[in-house]
């Protein structure tokens, strides 16, 4: 009888948990296939127990025609890819033989490019013959589960057996007619979702799954059979003091890292040693060498002599450009501790000769002022528990000026001993290396750069790089902004949310992109219901019966105001010329709504399932205590020590997607407007309830609330669909290069879209220096049309102001001069103006560190601007035939 309240402290604990579960269970010839991400570190405890080998098997759903949240089948990968298909989905859909091969194509493509992401050169092992074990981290509806066990059946596996640490009872009996075995560790009755079982249950990078794959194959291979006899090594004497140095060259090496060692290790250290192996395989040369002399070695204090080690690594830069067979590879740093310090005042001295850094369980705050003048790529690693040094790192990194990241390490301390914590190490510096070491394309001792110091100098090279822009009303406004069509999603921001040419530039940029470039989907920062309103009129669609009034919450203003009226009647004429299924749609990201939700989620329930909707109305009835202050909800938590309504707000949300086939058959549009209702109420329940612990977890998780509900509009719009998305520049600026992630941890929908879809995602801010704006003092306290202040000298609206041009867009991305990038990057304040505006606190209440060229991919500035012109809260006579907003 498994143990129903049975919890883990993580991935790894359930998966060693399992494995000996199995290895009781003495399975033939076993080779065990994880799910990425989240079963990968299962799968890898699993393989070590049974001592078996370890591979991936990837799934790609096929959505039915017109209907992308309703799977058709899937493609699973393997030797030879698989498809297998729904037979009542596909004669429910009607889809034809030329639908199913267009779609199992274009999945193809995606999954070779995921399998070449996690699998590299790997050969993928085949499950004939064998017992393929399949584990993942948890079930819930288990259809990715379900399609990779019937792609392995077909591939000629022996057995099939299904392994997880936890799964809702009910889904088991299924599974059981399938698979040959299921072995569950906890088939619970009370299934709140998989991470609900876990105390640690952190979304795995890219880098942490290659890092424990590679730990699984590791475990395989006999590294003398791997290394090719064309690989040399030997030890070499670096002049002029004569350091003892072991240099290992791969054939046809792709670039040189050289190691600075920390304060006490030398070039022996066997992590070091570790690391180096692992570039090796990938095709680097390194380098590991004493940094001082036997004699230097004995004074302790030259250890911590930062100046003297980066003078060192500086002399063994040059030594190797003249040692022929690796003078012209592009060189990198890895430093350890110390060492990491001195290698980023070797990097600032160097220059263009060093192509990359990276900095393991290092001290970058050791290179003091020297980092604003790295220009190298520089990538800072840091054990999850090494909280002192956490710090130190956060620091650096924000007064590096240079592309930068800095990664977490889970469960490591600062010598990275526990076990795949030094592996994952190996994956994030090879990465690293992969991306940043390239030939240089200019000569062995390039010139130092210049760059623009001043302000005036700054404001002067702005003025050269600069592109004017005419009135927002002339006709030609929009066509700078050409150059980002080819994103599949736009982040339009804005400064404030009360600024008229703020909205006036958003919605000309917009309409030519829709027009001319193809875009489908306008994503702003609304409430979904709100939004909803008026999606159905500008498509011409009767308003949803007994549905609140949009935008009635504070701030009003912000969508109830003549600018934003103004382009919904442009899109209502735009709309009007199209067919139907090629309309332009308006959707809202943000999750304020609970309440409008819930009546959105009931109107369709009871329109379709009346049973259902009266199951669902008594699970939301939940709320009523805290319906007029939902604040109190999260107070009311806190003090229960439990979530009150999340079992319910889940259970319906799980109700719904059940539902699914059925209820989108009848109209895929309603349900998915029901299902985003739903999630959002979900989400809201959490978002009231974490708000009484650290601000970033509520921030953060309205944030991905909004990401994720961009994602889903883009698949329910099909693979041709792309979106604007208008949110405050907080928003779509990448957070990592501002204070907000830099010193609060926290993220937004700009930096989830750089991650997720790269140069496919455009982000453009927007800047004033002063005018008007309209903005509350306090939040629900009534607009005002406030003055906005003129900016700080210190910031980079001042900057901009200096150039003397009305309205402008400055190109951030490749066209930028890599002199003025460089005096931009430095951070400086930029000023944000919310619903809220208070001049007399400005400094600390509105301005806040960042870097320009990091942040956007694009800045438009306005000089001046003017407040909005605000719309009544309430309807007039004639609501009817003014909707949305009654003007």
């Amino acid at each position: 009888m498994a143990d129903r309240e049975l919890r883990f402290a993580n991935r790894a604990e359930a998966g060693r948990m399992l494995g000996g579960r199995l290895t009781d269970l003495k399975p033939d010839r076993p080779v065990v296939f994880g799910l990425p991400r989240g079963g990968v570190p299962v799968a890898l405890e699993v393989a070590r127990a049974l001592k078996a080998p370890l591979d991936l098997v990837f799934v790609r759903k096929i959505s039915a025609p017109g209907s992308p949240e309703v799977a058709l089948g899937a493609i699973v990968d393997g030797a030879n890819p698989q498809m297998v298909i729904n037979e009542a989905v596909r004669r429910h859909s009607h889809a034809d033989a030329d639908y199913l091969e267009g779609e199992r194509a274009r999945e193809l493509v995606e999954l070779e490019r995921r399998r070449k992401r996690y699998l590299g050169d790997h050969k993928q092992i085949s499950p004939e013959g064998r017992t393929a074990i399949l584990v993942d981290d948890g079930l819930a509806t288990g259809a990715t589960m379900k399609a990779a066990l019937l792609g392995l059946r077909q591939q000629g596996a022996a057995q099939i057996w299904i392994a997880v640490p936890v799964a809702p009872a009910s889904a088991i009996p299924e599974f059981e007619e399938l698979a040959d075995l299921v072995v569950c560790l906890n088939p619970t009755e009370r299934f709140y979702g998989v991470g609900a079982f876990y105390d640690d249950f952190h979304q795995l990078t890219d880098e942490e799954t290659v890092g424990l794959l590679q730990q699984g194959w590791a475990a395989d291979e006999d590294p003398a059979a791997t290394e090719t006899a064309s690989t040399m090594r030997r030890v070499v004497k670096i002049s002029p003091h004569h350091l003892d140095g072991d240099l290992t060259v791969p054939a046809d090496p792709k670039g040189l890292v050289i190691f600075a060692h920390g304060s006490g290790s030398s070039r022996l250290s066997p992590r070091n040693k570790a690391v180096a192996d692992t570039l090796n395989a990938r095709g680097f040369a390194t380098l590991l060498f004493d940094l001082l002399t036997p004699e230097e070695a004995e004074d302790r204090h030259n250890v911590f002599d930062i100046p003297l080690l980066a003078a060192r690594i500086v002399e063994t830069v040059l030594y190797v450009s003249g040692e022929p067979d690796i003078a012209d590879l592009p060189v990198g740093l890895f430093g350890a501790s110390t060492g990491a310090g001195a290698a980023l005042v070797a990097a600032a001295e160097l220059g263009d000769r060093v192509a990359a850094v990276v900095s393991r369980g290092g001290r970058p705050d050791l290179a003091g002022s020297h980092l604003g003048s790295v220009t190298a790529p520089s990538l800072l690693i840091v054990g999850g528990d090494d909280d002192q040094v956490i710090a130190l790192n956060r620091a650096a990194l924000a007064e590096l000026s240079c592309q930068k990241a800095l990664r977490i390490v889970p469960g490591a301390t600062h010598l990275f001993e526990e076990p795949g914590t030094l592996e994952m190490v190996c994956a994030m510096a090879g990465e690293w290396f992969e991306n940043n070491l390239r030939l240089p394309a200019s000569a062995v001792h390039p010139q130092l750069e210049t760059h623009p110091k001043t302000p005036e100098e700054i404001a002067t090279a702005l003025r050269k790089t600069i592109q004017p822009l005419p009135e927002i009303d002339d006709p030609t406004f929009a066509e700078a902004f050409d150059r980002y069509a080819d994103a599949r999603i736009v982040l339009l921001g804005e400064a404030s949310h009360g600024s008229s040419e703020f909205y006036r530039a958003r919605a000309a940029i917009t309409q030519r992109l829709i027009e001319k470039h193809g875009f489908t989907h306008i994503c702003v920062e609304a409430d979904w219901p709100d939004a909803s309103a008026i999606d159905r009129h500008i498509r011409n669609l009767p308003a949803h019966k007994d549905r609140e009034r949009p935008f009635t919450r504070f701030p009003t203003w912000m969508w109830r105001n003549r600018e934003v009226d103004e382009f919904v009647k442009a899109l209502q004429a735009l709309n009007a010329q199209r067919a139907p299924d090629q309309q332009v749609r308006f959707s809202g990201l943000d999750l304020y709504s609970l309440s409008a939700s819930i009546s959105a989620v009931l109107d369709y329930l009871d329109n379709v399932d009346p049973e259902a909707a009266k199951e669902a109305r008594q699970r939301y009835a939940c709320f009523d205590p805290w319906s007029h202050q939902l604040a109190a909800y999260g107070r009311a938590s806190l003090s229960h020590g439990y979530a009150l309504c999340e079992d319910p707000v889940t259970r319906t949300l799980l109700d719904l997607l059940e539902g699914e086939l059925d209820y989108s058959a009848r109209d895929g549009d309603d349900f998915f407007d029901a299902v985003q209702n739903a999630r959002l109420v979900a989400n809201a329940e959490r978002y009231y309830r974490v708000m009484y612990y650290a601000s970033n977890e509520t921030w953060n998780l309205r944030d991905r609330h909004m990401f994720e509900t961009l994602q889903r509009i883009l698949e329910h719009g099909g693979p041709d669909a792309k979106a604007v998305v208008w949110a405050h520049n907080s928003h779509i600026g990448d957070a990592r290069f501002t204070d907000m992630g830099r010193t609060r941890n926290e993220w937004n929908i700009g930096q989830l879209c750089r991650e997720a879809y790269g140069a496919k995602a455009a982000l453009i801010g927007f800047g004033t220096h002063g005018g008007t704006v309209a903005a509350a003092s306090e939040w629900g306290a009534p607009m005002e049309v406030k003055e906005v202040r003129p900016s700080r000298p210190d910031s980079y609206e001042a900057l901009c102001h200096a150039t003397g041009e009305p309205r402008f867009l400055l190109d951030l991305g490749e066209r930028l001069p890599p002199g003025l990038r460089h005096a931009l990057s430095e951070p400086r304040l930029e000023r944000y103006i919310g619903v809220i505006y208070r001049p007399e606190t400005e400094r600390w209440s509105h301005y806040s560190h960042a870097t320009l060229p990091d942040q956007y991919d694009g800045f438009v500035w306005f000089d001046e601007t003017k407040a909005v012109t605000a719309a009544p809260a309430a309807f007039g006579k004639g609501e009817g035939e003014t909707f949305p907003f009654g003007l």
